[in-house]
């Protein structure tokens, strides 16, 4: 690894955003928070930053939680446990509410509020990643970058379609990659059209920032004093860009070892962003490469036996299927994620679906388009999916993926009966 003397390993801190609601990922989110939320088969989505700032050797990472945030601490405090003898550790922080009975109001102040394990820990840079996206990065790269042009807060910036700018903050950059005007979110026409970078794209934000600390404190602390969002993306980094040497660092360019794949980013933040990042991982040659053994994504380690296939009349086409399932005779599986503990019955077809830990599909069951959540047994002779017009009427639904929340039980009695403990937390 490449770091000047004055900013080694232990001058730099992380602090990950992990407390959003996540409401636009509802239901999956109905009973945990967004970056707990599991993803490809056998992660969740937090997986994904902190093995980026791992990987990197990044080793001091603080993540801020807030809502539904059981699920998530349990995850984090069970699978990640670095070695504290080294000073290392992935660092649980619930709102603490240092300052008055009161959440994290923005991104910003849940930063602000926790400034005492900056003051501890005394760093040169803190490392401000949100916990919500997919994506693999060599984050080292970046902090190489934010030395190199003597930067005080450096972006991680990332092209999109201008039909998705809206969800986003934009930024515009001189020929040196400043950063010399920002817009957090817009929705009016106009100004989307002037951050245009060609005739289809703005340069929008990852969410993930560099600060110099004392860059990090001041604003911070001046913006706690006004009436603000306290939002990074809406106060800290509009303010920044007229106060000090803010730059853009190009993701496009950021590579990992082992991999010759273009750079991959998803904001997961709908389900059909979701659903869509998903069923990218079935493609021959997947924009994102989860068999790269140079750059692991680190989940929870399994003891579970290895999948097994019963019947002599099985068809998996473009699927993965993870470690201890279960699958009998004239199973039909296609363009599916099939999560761990699953048990798939005779004559089942499932396809175009995501289906998580625990799952019990029975026999004669059709499971299409459709993402089923944990624990969720579907009984015999019932179909999802496949007549997607009428199952709207019967599941919640967005842009025509079904969504089966965890823990229920279809029958034909009552389609949505809900268990009264989860199978599975």
């Amino acid at each position: 690894m490449i770091y000047t003397k004055d900013y080694g390993l232990t001058n730099v801190i992380a602090m990950v955003l992990a407390g959003g609601e996540g409401t636009r990922l509802f239901p999956l989110t109905k009973e945990r928070a967004k970056p707990a939320v599991p993803f490809g088969a056998r992660y969740r989505i937090i997986d994904f930053v902190l093995s980026n700032l791992v990987n990197s050797g990044i080793l001091k990472i603080n993540v801020l939680t807030q809502y539904k945030a059981h699920s998530l601490i349990k995850h984090l405090q069970t699978n990640w446990d670095i070695n504290s003898r080294f000073g290392f550790y992935v660092n649980v922080v619930p709102p603490q509410m240092r300052i008055g009975k009161i959440w994290f109001r923005g991104t910003a102040d849940a930063i602000y509020q926790n400034l005492n394990l900056v003051f501890d820990e005394q760093p040169e840079l803190v490392i401000v990643f949100s916990a919500d996206h997919i994506y693999l990065m060599d984050i080292k790269k970046m902090i190489e970058y934010h030395i190199q042009k003597n930067a005080d807060i450096t972006i991680a910036t990332f092209p999109i379609p201008v039909e998705e700018a809206s969800r986003f903050g934009l930024m515009k950059i001189d020929n040196d990659n400043r950063i010399i005007d920002f817009s957090e979110k817009p929705k009016d026409l106009e100004i989307v059209d002037s951050f245009k970078i060609n005739d289809n794209q703005v340069l929008a934000s990852m969410g993930n920032y560099i600060f110099n600390r004392d860059v990090l404190i001041k604003m911070l602390e001046n913006d706690a004093l006004r009436d603000t969002s306290h939002d990074f993306g809406k106060d800290i980094i509009p303010e920044s860009i007229k106060l000090y040497k803010v730059y853009s660092y190009n993701f496009e360019e950021n590579t990992i070892p082992g991999s010759s794949n273009k750079p991959y980013w998803r904001d997961v933040g709908t389900i059909r962003s979701y659903y869509d990042a998903s069923m990218e991982l079935l493609l021959p040659n997947p924009p994102l490469d989860l068999y790269n053994p140079y750059w692991p994504v680190y989940t929870a380690y399994s003891n579970l036996p290895p999948t097994k296939i019963l019947g002599k009349n099985v068809n998996i086409q473009d699927s993965i299927i993870s470690e201890g399932c279960i699958i009998n005779d004239n199973v039909y599986i296609k363009n599916s994620i099939i999560f761990p503990k699953c048990v798939i019955n005779d004559n089942v077809r499932v396809e175009n679906s995501i289906v998580m830990d625990g799952c019990i599909l029975k026999r004669d069951v059709r499971v299409v388009n459709t993402i089923l959540d944990k624990g969720v047994i579907i009984e015999e002779n019932i179909s999802i999916g496949e007549n997607l017009e009428e199952d709207k009427e019967k599941y919640f639904s967005f842009d025509n993926i079904i969504v089966i929340n965890k823990g229920l039980k279809i029958d034909k009695e009552t389609i949505a009966k809900l268990i009264q403990k989860p199978i599975y937390f």
